[in-house]
């Protein structure tokens, strides 16, 4: 089974995300916070992880680039509610799948994880 790891600050989207692909058949992991997932990561196998830009802490430039230093090849799909090229260009930079932005299409991301996870 395929590992999903969730990391956004907001319940209600970890919330959303969990049930829309536990449907499609993987194990959900959720982390609110950058420590969090990193924990996660360290101890599981994780196929692929839907992060948020912006989160108290750490941000998502920073969980990336921690993620990045392990899970080289992992795909990472980065979720925001801001168009900052220079923040973008940094996370293209760091192996970024697709970027997402808040209000997201909740099909598009099923889809593009989909596509990735079941190749």
């Amino acid at each position: 089974m395929k590992k999903i790891l969730i990391v956004d600050d907001q319940k209600g989207i970890r919330l959303l995300l969990n049930e829309v692909f536990s449907r499609e058949g993987y194990k959900i992991f959720q982390a609110a916070n950058g420590l969090e997932a990193l924990k996660i990561m360290a101890s599981n196998n994780i196929d692929c992880v839907l992060l948020d830009m912006k989160i108290p802490g750490m941000n998502g430039i920073e969980i990336l680039r921690e993620i990045r230093k392990n899970n080289l090849n992992v795909p990472v799909f980065m979720m925001t509610a801001f168009d900052d090229n220079e923040i973008m260009d940094e996370a293209n930079e760091l192996g970024v799948m697709k970027y997402f932005t808040k209000p997201f299409n909740i099909f598009d991301i099923k889809n593009e994880v989909n596509e990735v996870l079941k190749k």
